[in-house]
């Protein structure tokens, strides 16, 4: 257990902001599950059937599903590599694309697949990530100063 307390000592001030946004993330991965095991009861779509042949219906929210599922590993990773030198800007960008998902939710689930545009504004977010998890990594190969 020692170790660990000085892995979390090392952290930077406000890490637990990004951690936060993390679970933030958890959360809206699994509002989104029960959301598919729901539809799967209402419109008959037995497992391990992922899409159904003719409920378009229950195809956007499997769809809105699968699709952020597709992209929690790279956002993650942008989220908490960058956030070790950038904790404040990472989690405000985290937070934003955490909204961008339950934007897109939204949208995807009126069952017209045009209106999941409305979380579009997620390229913001992972834009604003990968920049700080750039600058992580060219501060530490001695490229970018402190």
């Amino acid at each position: 257990m020692g170790n660990l307390s000085k892995i979390v000592d090392a952290l930077p001030d406000h890490y637990g902001c990004v951690i936060f946004t993390g679970l933030t993330g958890t959360f809206i991965n699994l509002w989104m599950g029960i959301n598919v095991a729901k539809a799967r009861k209402q419109y008959d779509v037995p497992y391990p059937t992922m899409y159904s042949s003719d409920n378009k219906m229950f195809n956007c929210i499997q769809r809105t599903h699968q699709n952020t599922l597709e992209n929690y590993p790279m956002f993650l990773m942008l989220l908490f590599i960058g956030g070790l030198q950038y904790p404040r800007t990472s989690a405000c960008a985290g937070t934003l694309y955490n909204l961008s998902r339950i934007v897109y939710a939204k949208g995807y689930y009126t069952g017209d697949p045009e209106k999941r545009g409305w979380g579009s504004f997620s390229l913001v977010a992972l834009v604003a990530m990968l920049g700080c998890t750039v600058g992580v990594a060219l501060r530490q190969l001695r490229i970018f100063p402190h």
